[in-house]
C-alpha cells in the first residue's frame, strides 16, 4: 500500500506480532523466566569406577561414548520434528497496528469510509489528506487439507520411533565391542601371566643348568639354547606388555575416555541367558527399517491428499482512528474459503510416484537386512558353539602339557633328557595356555556377538540409558 504525504512521500509506521496458540504456551513461558533448565543427558561425565568390569564398562560407554550421545541428540531433533508436524493443528492469530498518513484518493477516500465520517460533500476526486491508525486482530484454521497434516505428524513420529531404534543399534553394537576389547584385556592379562610363568620356569631350568655346566655334567651348547630361549621368552614378554597397553587404550577410546588407570575384575559376570530359539526378529535395525517403511507409507498417503481439496475458516476484527479527520469505526470479517487445484503440472502425480518408489525402496531394503541378519545370526551361533568346542579341548590340552613340563623338569634336573627337550616341552606348555587363554575369551565374546546378532542385551536388566530400573 503506498501512502504519502502532501507532497506523496509515503511514511509508514508498522508494528506486526504473530504467534501460534499451543497448549503448554503459558507452562513454557514461566519455564524460560524461571532460569536454565538442566536436561537429563547434560553431557557430564559420569562417575569412573575404580575397578572395572564387564557391566559397568558396558554401562559406562552407553552413557558417556560420543556414539551414544550423538544418537541422543538425534532423538531430541526428532522430538521437535513432531512438534513441528503438530503446528498444523492449530489455529494460527495475528495482531497488527498500523498508523499512516495520505493524500491518494482511492486510500484517502477508504480511510474517511472505514473511520465512518463520509459526507456527500466530499470531492472524490480530491478527497484531502487523511491519517488513519488500524488496529486489527484476526485468526484463520484450517479445517480440513487432504489429511496431509495428520501424516506429516505421523511420518514425524515414526521419525522418532526409527530414531530411537538407530540408538538401541548403536548402544547393541557398542555393548558388544565393550564386551570384546573387555576380554582382549583379560586375555591379555592371562597372556602377560603365562609368558612371566613361562620365563620364569626357563630361568630356573636356566639355573639348574648352570649349575650342571659348573660341575662338568652339561655340554656349553645346551646351556647356550637355554639362555637364547631366556631371550625369547623375554622378548614374547615385552610383546604381551605391549599388547595388554594396546587393549588397555583401545578400551578407554570406547568407553570415551582418553586416558586414566584400567583396573579389571573379570570375575563378575552376569551375561544375558542365550535363548534356545534362535530369531532376529528384536534386532532394532530392522525395527527401525519398519519405522522407516511405515513413514514411507504414510507420506504416499500424504502425497496423494494432494488431489484433495483444501478447507480454511478465517476471521477478523478491526478498529481504525483518524486523527485528522476525528473519526473513528471497526468492522468484522469471516468466512470459509474452500480451494481446489485443478490443474499444477502434474506435481502430485510425480510426487506419488516418488512415494510409492521409496516405499518399494525401503520394502526392498527390510527384506534384504533381514536375509543379511538371518546368515549374521547363523554364523555367530556356528562361531559359539565352535568356541565352547575349543575350550574343552583347551582344557585337556594345558592339563597334559602341564604334567608333561612338571616331569620333564623334574628329568632334566636330574640330567636324563637335554635341554632342546626341555625347551621343547616348555614351548608347548606356553602354547597350551595361550590357547586356552584365547578360547575362553572367545567363547565369551562368541555368545556376546550372538546376543548382538538376535537383537538381545548383553545383561539382562540392563536397559540403553545404562544400569536397568
Amino acid at each position: 500500500m503506498l501512502l504519502n504525504s502532501y507532497e506523496g512521500i509515503s511514511v509508514l509506521l508498522l508494528l506486526r506480532v504473530s504467534y501460534m496458540i499451543k497448549p503448554g504456551s503459558i507452562v513454557l513461558l514461566f519455564v524460560l523466566l524461571a532460569g536454565p533448565v538442566v536436561s537429563v543427558a547434560s553431557g557430564d561425565t559420569p562417575v569412573i569406577p575404580d575397578v572395572w568390569t564387564v557391566r559397568n564398562s558396558v554401562a559406562f560407554s552407553l552413557a558417556n561414548s560420543p556414539d551414544s550421545r550423538v544418537a541422543l541428540q538425534r532423538i531430541n531433533m526428532a522430538t521437535a520434528a513432531v512438534d513441528q508436524a503438530r503446528v498444523g493443528y492449530y489455529p494460527s492469530v495475528d495482531v497488527s497496528a498500523q498508523y499512516g498518513q495520505t493524500n491518494n484518493p482511492m486510500y484517502s477516500f477508504g480511510n474517511i469510509l472505514n473511520q465512518g465520517t463520509f459526507s456527500p460533500s466530499i470531492d472524490f476526486n480530491n478527497p484531502g489528506r487523511t491519517d488513519d491508525l488500524s488496529l486489527r486482530a484476526g485468526v484463520e484454521y484450517r479445517f480440513y487439507n487432504g489429511g496431509r497434516d495428520q501424516a506429516g505428524v505421523e511420518v514425524a513420529e515414526a521419525g522418532v520411533a526409527q530414531s530411537r531404534m538407530d540408538r538401541e543399534t548403536i548402544h547393541s553394537r557398542l555393548s558388544f565391542e565393550v564386551v570384546r576389547s573387555f576380554q582382549s584385556m583379560v586375555q591379555a592379562e592371562e597372556m602377560l601371566a603365562a609368558r612371566n610363568a613361562s620365563i620364569a620356569a626357563i630361568r630356573a631350568s636356566l639355573s639348574v643348568a648352570r649349575a650342571r655346566f659348573n660341575a662338568g655334567d652339561l655340554l656349553k651348547e645346551d646351556l647356550l639354547n637355554l639362555e637364547v630361549q631366556e631371550s625369547r621368552a623375554s622378548e614374547n614378554l615385552i610383546l604381551a606388555k605391549h599388547g595388554l597397553e594396546l587393549s588397555q587404550k583401545i578400551f578407554l577410546n570406547l568407553l570415551g575416555l582418553r586416558d586414566g588407570a584400567v583396573v579389571i575384575d573379570p570375575t563378575q559376570e552376569s551375561y544375558q541367558s542365550v535363548p534356545e530359539e534362535r530369531s532376529y526378529s528384536l534386532r532394532p535395525e530392522l525395527q527401525s527399517l519398519a519405522h522407516a517403511e511405515e513413514a514411507a507409507t504414510v507420506n504416499l498417503m500424504a502425497a496423494r491428499g494432494g488431489n484433495l481439496p483444501t478447507l480454511d475458516g478465517f476471521a477478523s476484527y478491526q478498529y481504525d482512528k483518524g486523527y485528522v479527520t476525528d473519526g473513528n469505526g471497526d468492522s468484522w470479517m469471516a468466512g470459509v474459503k474452500l480451494n481446489y487445484r485443478l490443474f499444477e503440472g502434474n506435481r502430485t502425480s510425480a510426487d506419488v510416484a516418488r512415494a510409492m518408489a521409496a516405499l518399494s525402496s525401503i520394502q526392498a531394503q527390510r527384506t534384504k537386512v533381514g536375509l543379511g541378519m538371518d546368515l549374521e545370526m547363523k554364523q555367530a551361533d556356528l562361531s559359539h558353539r565352535q568356541a565352547v568346542q575349543r575350550l574343552e579341548v583347551t582344557k585337556k590340552m594345558v592339563e597334559q602339557a602341564e604334567e608333561s613340563a612338571r616331569l620333564s623338569r623334574s628329568r632334566f634336573k636330574e640330567g636324563v633328557i637335554l635341554s632342546s627337550d626341555l625347551i621343547d616341552v616348555e614351548m608347548r606348555l606356553t602354547d597350551a595356555l595361550v590357547r586356552q587363554s584365547v578360547a575362553k575369551a572367545n567363547i565369551k565374546v562368541a555368545r556376546a556377538d550372538l546376543l548382538r546378532a538376535m537383537g538381545l542385551p548383553q545383561f539382562e536388566e540392563m536397559t540403553n540409558e545404562g544400569e536397568g530400573k
